[in-house]
């Protein structure tokens, strides 16, 4: 499924062509080594990268750190922008959108969990999982109702009224969760869900994934190097060389 080209009414993501590269001195999501005088300075991160992605799907995205999983995710994300190729999203082009519809995009079809939270430390729980749904113009109550209703869901029912630095860093990571689906986006992209967490709160953000995945018909894609966490998806692919290879 990495480089057909047939068109299913199932594809929600389909890359083609997908090229980035960064200078050897920029301290990017890859690791680089500094070049000799006279070499050529630029690194290629993805180099002409296929790529489809089923609705619905799980993916983990696995190998070793510098090869170019963050950049990748962050393009899927539309966080960055590919030298060169195109994504694909039910058929859009969303590097073609200007950045009004671009942004109007991220909020409402991409939800982000990255490995630090990202919370905002000054507002409760319930108000951090209410910032999608204000961003995109609802009033206050529906966000109230369906802030409240994603994060009982993930398990915080007795805590949406703390603040963040009154959660525990499990409950923490569950807030960031509740925030990134409280708009049941298409895709949820994943960057090391559970890479500051310990083993308990881990496997509780695992299973929350997959349930979720299964209950919001949602496409899950997940960086990590967790194998325990890639073995619960439904595809595992490393990159090499800059395109995406399946692993076993």
């Amino acid at each position: 499924m990495l480089e057909t080209d047939n068109i299913k009414e199932s594809l929600l993501i389909k890359v083609r062509g997908l090229c980035r590269s960064f200078d050897a001195v920029e301290d990017r999501h890859s690791k680089t080594a500094k070049r000799e005088p006279g070499t050529d300075n630029r690194i290629n991160i993805l180099k002409d990268l296929n790529f489809d992605l089923d609705a619905g799907e799980t993916v983990a995205i696995v190998g070793s750190s510098g090869i170019g999983k963050s950049t990748l995710l962050h393009i899927l994300g539309t966080l960055d922008r590919p030298d060169s190729g195109t994504v694909l999203f039910r058929h859009e082009n969303v590097f073609l959108f200007d950045n009004g519809r671009l942004a109007r995009f991220r909020n409402e079809s991409v939800g982000f969990v990255f490995q630090f939270h990202y919370l905002l430390p000054e507002f409760s729980a319930l108000e951090n999982a209410m910032m999608p749904l204000l961003i995109k113009g609802l009033p206050k109550q529906t966000a109230r109702a369906a802030a409240e209703a994603i994060l009982v869901r993930v398990g915080l029912k007795d805590r949406l009224s703390h603040r963040v630095g009154e959660l525990s860093g499990g409950e923490q990571q569950r807030v960031a969760l509740g925030r990134a689906l409280v708009l049941k986006p298409a895709v949820l992209l994943a960057d090391e869900p559970t890479g500051n967490l310990d083993m308990k709160n881990s496997e509780h953000v695992h299973n929350l994934l997959l349930e979720l995945n299964r209950e919001l018909c949602m496409t899950l894609i997940v960086v990590t190097h967790n194998m325990d966490l890639a073995a619960y998806m439904s595809r595992r692919v490393t990159l090499a060389d800059g395109q995406l290879v399946e692993v076993s």
